[in-house]
């Protein structure tokens, strides 16, 4: 049975966290939760739910985050490992199915995408249309055919990380931009599974307007420099 671990970059999520980690399904050796600097009580939630908990003192930014639990994850040898982003939006019952995936070697990564059923879940129209602007400008620079590019729900294989110099990546929200740039220059495969996303008052994203404009742009940073080869020569 391969290695599974699941990650959980965290901020302020103590509405939400308990809800996710009851509906995860049960295929994983260790979940590992990263908070960072949240102001509630995260971590106190984290630690009563037996999940292995890191945290930065200060808040460093979601790319940081995921730094910090790549590096601890990656010594624990595992096979696979699943990103869930613990504000209970995604129906973390795809799962086994992007695990799968994985395991059969028909993919390097794997993402949930919510697009199918976004509006009808009540994604924010400003956030659709940003999601469907930049998927479209990815697909066009990238050549591939993805539905999008910006879940918080995604599968990979863990031996990824030992090649990948992610540490190099920007520490704010553009890391998961930079992550694919990176895996298409190298030729490894990402696939997508249809999955629900539920956008209640608690589940519904923190990232303010700014952010997501900064993350815009960031992201098309990324395309500009993965066409100058930033990313395949990248060390």
């Amino acid at each position: 049975m391969d290695k599974i671990i699941i990650i959980m970059p965290a901020y302020n999520a103590e509405q939400t966290l308990n809800r996710t980690y009851q509906e995860l399904p049960k295929i994983y050796s260790e979940i590992i939760l990263c908070d960072d600097g949240s102001k509630d009580k995260t971590v106190e939630i984290s630690r009563t739910l037996n999940i292995t908990t890191l945290f930065h003192k200060e808040n460093k930014g979601y790319g940081a985050n995921q730094k910090t639990l790549y590096n601890s994850t990656m010594q624990k040898n595992p096979e696979i490992i699943v990103m869930v982003h613990p504000d209970n939006q995604y129906d973390t019952n795809s799962i086994p199915l992007m695990v799968e995936i994985i395991r059969s070697g028909k993919a390097d990564m794997v993402l949930g995408s919510r697009i199918k059923t976004a509006l009808q879940n009540g994604m924010p129209y400003w956030k659709y249309i940003s999601n469907r602007f930049l998927s479209f400008m990815q697909n066009l620079i990238f050549k591939t055919n993805l539905s999008e590019f910006h879940s918080g729900l995604r599968a990979y294989k863990a031996s990824i990380f030992l090649k990948m110099p992610y540490q190099k990546f920007k520490d704010d929200f553009t890391f998961d931009s930079e992550i694919i740039a990176w895996l298409i220059a190298h030729k490894m495969t990402i696939k997508e599974i249809d999955t629900q996303c539920f956008y209640t008052k608690e589940s519904i994203s923190k990232t303010n307007l700014r952010q997501s404009i900064n993350y815009g742009i960031g992201t098309l940073k990324t395309l500009i420099k993965y066409l100058f080869g930033y990313y395949k020569n990248l060390k």
